[in-house]
């Protein structure tokens, strides 16, 4: 038997609403980094970059 390169249709369907809401979500981080100010998303990011021990100094 040889692999098939094509999806059902079904599986085509049940990936749109991943790709919908990852999008959505996107959005919204765009949209709440942009409306909020910088010190606040910089201290958040700082913040994270130190809880996974990542080293940013």
């Amino acid at each position: 038997m040889t692999a098939s390169t094509t999806f059902p249709a079904e599986s085509a369907k049940a990936r749109v609403l991943p790709l919908l809401m990852t999008g959505f979500l996107g959005l919204f981080i765009v949209g709440f980094a942009g409306f909020a100010q910088m010190d606040v998303v910089h201290n958040a990011g700082h913040d994270y970059r130190h809880s996974m021990a990542f080293p940013c100094h």
